[in-house]
């Protein structure tokens, strides 16, 4: 293995632009530092390609993201019943919450975030040369984000997204230069990240070696015949650390992308948390059923109406059909009996429907959800809102069912 480092002038129309050259292995990389909201970052992608010739480029996607970025339109096919049922709700919920924040950006500014990578994957496809797709899933990034972090931090995160959809101020210059040094993941969490090791380690450290990794085991398994000249696109928060995993990493690349891509591990305590509860209160309800029935009737009655009228409840916030409210008070109080899709779930079900999503709830979607009423006006929000307050009140309804029956027994 040999690896060496090259500081090259770049042409004057590329005069301040971050730029590092990496060579290992025979391949040189020549790695450009982009700014996700900056036309200069374009404009030097367009100068790189037009000046030099590569074998391939590289950007910082993942196969979602440049899916979505080829086919910004392709949201609009999306089944909501099969986001429901495989448990991306959350997900999707979630990007499109993130997705907001980049709208924002392009209104004020007049430029989409990732143009940049868009000018790079189109001056590949122009040029007929092999796009490398680098980065890791999103959604491995986001679940390694949430579950990096302790309890009480998530509801921070939480809040920061929330409120990162309803701000109506402009975006400052400040911000706009930390999104020039940094990477759009991280400036959505910006303020946790700063504050966070762990939080920093799986939204920017990972990356960097995911993606290090990943030009490794690209070089290695091209389809072109011993590449020699790679154009590396990520966003300038990545230079560095990038390129420093790109000249000391030892491992087999496949390894550690394979390492790196994996889902975290889910907790267990809130699972046997929520079992033991359940339990405990069936033991309860049949004890009360021991020393009388009509107590027995009641702690039954109890369990119903308050896991039942929460689930209900939550609904009835989301403003669902009636339909999707009586679907939530039924299934919330079976739900120990029915493992499988939440009550939550067959709410939001019952809701998409009744109330099937037109074509225009798809092609308004980002928009609407800037403004709180879009969370109740659009179809397709107002299911995946439907969706959490369900869960959100079965939850409750358990506790509260819970407290109240072992009250009134000890």
């Amino acid at each position: 293995m040999s690896v060496t480092e090259s500081a090259v002038l770049p042409p004057s129309n590329l005069h301040d632009q971050p730029i590092e050259r990496v060579h290992r292995d025979g391949v040189e990389y020549v790695v450009l530092g982009t700014a996700h909201v900056s036309r200069s970052s374009v404009e030097a992608v367009h100068a790189l390609l037009a000046n030099e010739s590569f074998d391939a480029v590289a950007v910082e996607l993942c196969d979602s993201r440049a899916q979505s970025m080829r086919d910004p339109e392709a949201f609009k096919q999306m089944d909501l019943f099969r986001v429901i049922r495989q448990g991306k709700a959350g997900m999707v919920a979630a990007s499109l919450v993130l997705s907001t924040f980049q709208k924002r950006l392009a209104d004020q500014y007049g430029i989409q975030p990732g143009a940049e990578m868009k000018a790079a994957m189109d001056g590949a496809d122009a040029r007929h040369v092999p796009v490398w797709l680098i980065d890791r899933e999103v959604g491995t990034t986001l679940k390694r984000a949430w579950h990096s972090v302790s309890f009480w931090q998530r509801f921070g995160l939480l809040g920061g997204l929330l409120a990162s959809v309803f701000e109506r101020e402009t975006i400052d210059e400040k911000e706009i230069e930390k999104l020039k040094q940094g990477d759009m993941l991280e400036s959505a969490f910006s303020e946790f990240a700063n504050e966070s090791a762990p939080l920093y380690r799986s939204l920017i450290a990972e990356r960097d070696a995911f993606m290090a990794a990943r030009l490794r085991q690209e070089a290695g398994s091209s389809v072109t015949a011993n590449p020699c000249k790679i154009l590396v696109v990520i966003g300038a928060g990545h230079l560095k650390g990038m390129c420093e995993n790109l000249r000391v990493q030892q491992a087999d690349p496949v390894v550690t992308v394979a390492e790196l891509a994996q889902n975290p591990p889910k907790a267990q305590w809130p699972k046997w948390l929520a079992i033991g509860l359940v339990l405990l209160v069936f033991v309860a309800i049949g004890y009360a059923f021991h020393r009388n029935t009509a107590l027995g009737a009641q702690a039954l009655r109890d369990w119903i109406l308050y896991t039942g009228g929460f689930a209900a409840l939550g609904a009835l916030v989301a403003r669902a059909h009636p339909v999707s409210i009586l679907a939530a008070f039924i299934a919330a109080p079976i739900k120990p009996f029915r493992p499988g899709i939440p009550a939550g779930g067959i709410s939001a079900m019952a809701e998409a429907w009744v109330r099937r999503p037109r074509v225009a709830d798809f092609e308004t979607l980002r928009d609407d959800i800037v403004h709180w009423s879009g969370w109740w006006t659009n179809r397709v929000a107002r299911t995946l809102l439907n969706f959490f307050l369900v869960s959100l009140g079965t939850i409750i309804g358990e506790y509260a069912a819970g407290i109240h029956i072992l009250k009134s027994l000890f």
